[in-house]
């Protein structure tokens, strides 16, 4: 009951506290994650589905203990029943019949019956599938704080990415404006081709086509970031943290030294809640053939009169009470139960099997995540170095072309090199936030970005 009444009071803290932060957001990461796991809707609609666990539990416990029921019962017979009595009883002739009403015309009752059960092997078993199904649902809203904490990251990363390609993309036409115009003009002194402008202005028009995706792309990503707090998706949001600080932050090669137990990963324990779940049905079919025992209590009384005075103090009240117990045993069922309990020990063998292959597919998952990681973090760096080379090749081939020692072909391809270098280094810095938390889930250890 105390855990009930908790989850219940976090149920409406997060919906209050959703309704009156109304306005404008700032978040770092951090704080972007605590707000998602009190806010998100398939946050709230884990906790609910804890809350009902937790009902149906008691619902089940309740089920085996005592229950009253009370009813009160009036009639008034408008027309009573006649009965014919042979008329040999009043002395008439043989053959004939007097009639005659039985009962007073108006009666009340009231009742109170107490059931209790005594035993009931389903009843037991039911006990432990209500806490089955308990654990079941905290280990599944346990792996929706993990998704929704992921899926956070992705969508800060995501906003983050948008905005520096936006930014870079924005430099970069400006840079090509200002080429394009020197180049016409050194065109129209009859001191280089035409096509020198023309290529320059190709490689505008492909700058200014990507900075408008990127803009469109920014505010789908800050949309989806709204979405994934659980706020309005029109709201604004101020990002405190940089992408470039957050890829430093996230830097961390001991989680590919992880040897956490399998049995950690939250997969796991929902696989294995379903072999308990298997187990606790072959439990219950098997309780089929003991025998059930209850008891009753019932206390009762009943008055009679031919007008409504059963308010009266003068009425007459008969008691009555009655103490009694049912006792219910299977004896044969022509082979029903026997094939209830093999279809149930067939389950729970799939069951186990679902198990193993859930351990096999978690091994897997481990193992491409930390690849996954790895490669990001060696990827970022080479990044790094390749934007590093990139932004040189450029910045030479910049003044071969202004000094008329290299074609525009040339300055083109150096610049388009330098653009996507610029890219791939932004999209380096996603992947290895990304691929972190990617593995961070896989591990079930959120908690080590606080710790780095």
């Amino acid at each position: 009951m105390h855990k009930s009444l908790i989850i219940i009071c976090l149920l409406l803290f997060s919906t209050a506290g959703k309704a009156q932060q109304k306005g404008n957001y700032s978040f770092n990461l951090e704080e972007a994650i605590q707000f998602a796991l009190d806010s998100n809707y398939t946050v709230l609609n884990a906790r609910r589905d804890i809350a009902i666990a937790l009902k149906q539990k008691w619902e089940t416990t309740a089920s085996g203990l005592p229950q009253i029921d009370g009813a009160v019962n009036y009639t008034n017979n408008l027309k009573q029943p006649v009965t014919l009595l042979p008329g040999e009883i009043a002395g008439g002739a043989p053959g004939t019949f007097v009639p005659i009403t039985f009962g007073t015309k108006q009666s009340a009752s009231a009742t109170a019956t107490l059931n209790q059960l005594i035993f009931d092997g389903s009843y037991l078993v039911g006990l432990k599938a209500a806490k089955a199904f308990l654990d079941y649902s905290e280990n599944a809203s346990e792996k929706t704080s993990l998704e929704v904490r992921k899926g956070v990251i992705n969508a800060y990363g995501s906003v983050l990415l948008s905005e520096e390609l936006v930014a870079i993309f924005e430099k970069n036409k400006k840079n090509l404006e200002k080429n394009i115009y020197e180049t016409r003009k050194i065109y129209e002194n009859g001191l280089t081709e035409e096509e020198s402008v023309e290529q320059l202005e190709i490689t505008l028009l492909d700058i200014e086509s990507q900075l408008n995706n990127a803009k469109r792309s920014a505010s789908i990503a800050r949309q989806m970031f709204n979405v994934s707090l659980g706020i309005d998706a029109d709201e604004n949001v101020e990002f405190k943290d940089s992408l470039d600080d957050l890829a430093q932050q996230n830097i961390s090669l001991t989680l590919l030294d992880d040897t956490s137990s399998i049995e950690e990963n939250v997969d796991y324990k929902i696989a294995y809640n379903l072999t308990e779940q298997r187990d606790l049905e072959v439990q219950l079919a098997k309780s089929k053939a003991l025998p059930t025992l209850s008891a009753f209590l019932n206390y009762g009384t009943a008055a009679n009169s031919e007008e409504f005075s059963f308010l009266k103090n003068e009425q007459i009240w008969y008691q009555s009470s009655v103490l009694g117990f049912n006792l219910n045993v299977p004896i044969f069922s022509s082979g029903m139960r026997s094939a209830k309990t093999q279809q149930a020990k067939i389950a729970l063998e799939k069951a186990k099997t679902s198990l193993d292959e859930a351990v096999q597919n978690i091994k897997l998952e481990v193992n491409t995540a930390k690849s996954n990681y790895q490669f990001a973090t060696e990827n970022y760096e080479n990044s790094k170095k390749n934007i590093a080379l990139a932004e040189r090749i450029e910045h030479k081939n910049q003044i071969k072309f202004t000094e008329g020692l290299s074609t525009s072909f040339d300055l083109r391809q150096a610049q388009t090199q330098l653009y996507s270098a610029q890219q791939q280094y932004f999209q380096s810095m996603l992947d290895v936030i990304t691929t972190k938390a990617t593995l961070e889930t896989v591990l079930n250890k959120p908690q080590l970005r606080n710790n780095n």
